[in-house]
């Protein structure tokens, strides 16, 4: 049996367009609208279902028993139906009693049927009914028969809601919405405090007509908006703020490149020629996309999903000749701007002085709109649920990046204590910055070296605004992470140069790339599927296999750093031969370079890091070769006690103040200092003051944290005896006690030591 071709689809939205056009009542309308699908469809059964009063009733069928018309009901999420409109997601199924959410109801009498295949009518980004079609015969609907059915669905979301028959319960819950204050938790994206007005971003435009009355007008009005959208990037990208070397040109380009996709633009015409006007055709192929982004777990390849999602919403703007996102009608007070999500260009639209903070629905640690806010500084949370649902326009809103909370229309108390803590949270950053031109020696005279961590090039101010001795870890990656292909050595050369420029004398230690496993690159992937990423094909594994990587990396840092003294710190060395293979590869291509009388570093120093629990036990060989040690206690911590700290379960089950974890750093620190080699803590660890103070006690003397912690553990060294904790932590480590965190604690507050 052969399904329909795009004519066909075509022919069902003329069909469509004469039932919307006549002056039948809702009911006959939809009668009407289920016959021309099942004929058109070759389909015994056409049945829409629409949610009413917070549930999915059937409004119409053929081929169903028509006396299950406006009695078959089913909640949200229950049956396949339920689930399509749970999910906003398409069911396609040969055998519909096989998939595990089946419910069967007697009174449609849908037991002689076997195939099922349903998509959901949305309106406003939600699912507002269901639109199925069944057939006796076990068969998979094609995929051009599941295209016809989500362009109808489209259109018959704009006859359903013109005929006042979108849900009762959506309306009465915007009225019922609650007056009183909410707390939300959310993701810690961008940390810091604001208080602001709810302005919603408000990139969709509400289509009204869905059926073209002319094709070519509506694909000539699309290929106007393509390139009105094209010249807004290029200007963009091409304006002095945004064209500066780094991150931001990166993104910038990457978005580039999806407003000149010609894919895009072809699934958009395809549309068109289906019977869409130019709005609708642009709508359908971003529902396509966002049906997508649901069912991709890699969170690189959702962020470029996202980037394309944020460009249709632009050229829907454009071609509708509403103009009118939040950004672009001004921000008339201090404002937290609340969306779904956001693209880079988007947010970079925003009044900064006006822009206080930014609420997600979606957001992640490594999207590009968080990089960008970062750089802004700009607080954000993410994955904030049913914001849009708790949030009204206009309500005031108190953001507490630093815990991941937003209280909306805050009580009294509430805004009083948040004013409080914003106060206090202005006070001790004003203290710290009294610290930031003062070494950090403690109490007893020794000087310790507080480092922070960066990864991008507008990171590297920090060493200014906080007075950090140097940068102790510079995650290379993160330039692989914001790009949508390889980046090129030239771009990578580029990018180590400024830093090293930027840094002026305070030393800089590359970490060479930490990519693979739960860092994946859609350019960049292995065959199998790993079921434990985090330790399997990543780091310095990935690098050694893929040589041509490194060899391009090495020659980048090497021409970057021609005529210094630079640090390369290679990560997640399990065994010596790994750290050897290595630093020959990056030996190799320094010598390539000499034999081109090219200047290379006067000086290179070469690291390991101490991540995986097994190098401790060949330390004693390593040592002898490298010139610094670091150890990274985020992975060191989950390696040891076989424990994802990304697991809500185990999060907080294992402690770094733990006295296995003390133990093995104590151990890793003596063996260091016998072979005369300094050692340094980076990560989460040593950005607690507490936890700070415990590794300066196994006699660490450098950190490397992020920069917003510099300024509070800088205080805690200075208020620090060293000599007085090296005895207290050899104490408490010969006999632990049961809570090494609180003996901690008690003593830091016996002895006046600033943690917190």
């Amino acid at each position: 049996m052969l399904g329909p071709s795009a004519s066909s689809a075509r022919e069902i939205l003329t069909g469509l367009h004469e039932v919307m056009a006549s002056r039948s009542g809702a009911q006959a309308k939809l009668n009407k609208v289920v016959k021309i699908i099942a004929d058109a469809m070759r389909s015994e059964v056409c049945s829409i279902y629409l949610l009413r009063d917070g549930v999915l009733e059937l409004y119409a069928t053929v081929g169903l028993n028509q006396n299950a018309v406006h009695v078959t009901k089913l909640a949200m999420g229950e049956g396949l139906v339920g689930t399509i409109a749970r999910d906003v997601s398409v069911l396609n199924l040969d055998e519909a009693t096989s998939h595990p959410e089946f419910a069967y109801r007697p009174e449609t009498g849908e037991e002689l049927y076997h195939s099922f295949a349903g998509v959901p009518i949305v309106r406003r980004e939600r699912a507002i009914g269901v639109l199925a079609v069944q057939h006796a015969e076990p068969r998979r609907y094609d995929d051009v028969e599941i295209e016809a059915l989500q362009t109808v669905a489209m259109v018959l979301a704009e006859l359903i809601a013109n005929a006042g028959l979108a849900d009762r319960a959506s309306a009465a819950a915007e009225a019922a919405r609650e007056v009183s204050s909410a707390r939300l938790m959310g993701l810690k994206l961008v940390l810091g405090m604001a208080r602001g007005i709810a302005v919603f971003h408000q990139p969709r435009i509400l289509i009204e007509h869905t059926v073209a009355e002319d094709i070519e007008a509506e694909r000539h009005r699309v290929y106007s908006a393509f390139r009105k959208m094209r010249e807004q990037i290029d200007a963009m990208t091409s304006a002095p703020e945004f064209g500066t070397a780094g991150e931001h040109q990166e993104i910038l380009e990457t978005y580039k490149m999806f407003a000149y996709d010609e894919g895009w633009s072809r699934r958009i015409n395809e549309a068109i020629d289906s019977g869409l006007t130019a709005e609708a055709a642009i709508e359908r192929v971003q529902q396509r996309t966002r049906m997508r982004m649901r069912e991709i777990d890699d969170p690189l390849l959702q962020e470029r999903m996202h980037d394309l999602d944020d460009l249709a919403n632009r050229l829907l703007r454009i071609v509708s000749g509403r103009l009118g996102t939040a950004a672009q009608m001004g921000l008339q007070q201090d404002t937290i701007l609340v969306a779904r999500n956001l693209g880079p260009a988007e947010l970079l639209e925003y009044d900064r002085r006006r822009l206080k903070g930014v609420i997600l629905e979606e957001g992640s640690l490594t999207a590009h709109v968080t990089i960008v806010a970062r750089a802004m500084g700009v607080p954000m949370i993410g994955r904030v649920r049913a914001v849009r649902q708790m949030i009204n326009e206009g309500d005031e809103l108190l953001l507490d990046g630093d815990e991941g909370v937003v209280h909306v229309r805050p009580s009294a108390p509430t805004s009083g204590a948040f004013d409080a803590k914003l106060l206090a949270r202005q006070k001790q950053r004003a203290e710290f910055a009294a610290f930031k031109s003062l070494p950090s020696i403690t109490k007893d005279g020794e000087r310790l070296t507080i480092a922070m961590n960066a990864g991008l090039r507008d990171d590297v101010e920090a060493l200014e605004t906080t007075g950090a001795d140097a940068i102790g870890l510079f995650r290379t990656e993160f330039q692989f992470l914001v790009s949508a292909t390889l980046p090129r050595r030239e771009a990578q050369q580029r990018l180590y140069k400024a830093v090293l420029d930027a840094a002026d004398d305070k030393l800089v230690v590359f970490r060479t790339l930490d990519i693979g496993g739960d860092k994946a690159l859609p350019y960049l992937r292995s065959d199998d599927d790993e079921e434990n990423p985090a330790m399997g094909w990543r780091a310095l594994r990935l690098s050694l296999d893929r040589s041509a990587l490194m060899k391009t990396q090495a020659r980048a840092l090497l021409e970057a750093g021609a005529g210094r003294e630079i640090y390369i710190m290679f990560p997640m060395v399990s065994e010596p031969w790994e750290f050897d293979a290595a630093k020959a590869l990056v030996e190799e291509q320094r010598e390539w370079l000499i034999a081109r009388k090219k200047l290379t570093p006067h000086k290179i120093n070469y690291g390991a890091m101490l991540e995986v629990p097994a190098l401790a036990e060949t330390l004693d060989l390593l040592l002898p070769k490298i010139d610094f040690l670091s150890i990274g206690t985020n992975d060191l911590t989950q390696f040891l006690f076989a424990a994802d700290r990304s697991h809500p379960k185990l999060a907080e089950r294992y402690d770094w103040l733990s006295p296995a974890i003390l133990r093995f750093i104590r151990r890793v620190v003596r063996l260091a200092r016998e072979h005369g080699v300094p050692v340094a803590a980076c990560g989460e660890m040593g950005g607690r003051p507490l936890e700070a103070m415990a590794l300066v006690g196994l006699g660490i003397r450098r950190l490397s944290i992020t920069p917003a912690a510099v300024g509070p553990v800088k205080a805690m060294v200075r208020s620090l005896d060293r000599s007085a904790l090296l005895a207290h932590m050899e104490a408490l480590l010969a006999k632990p006690p049961d809570d090494m965190r609180a003996a901690l604690a008690d003593w830091a507050d016996e002895n006046r030591v600033a943690i917190g």
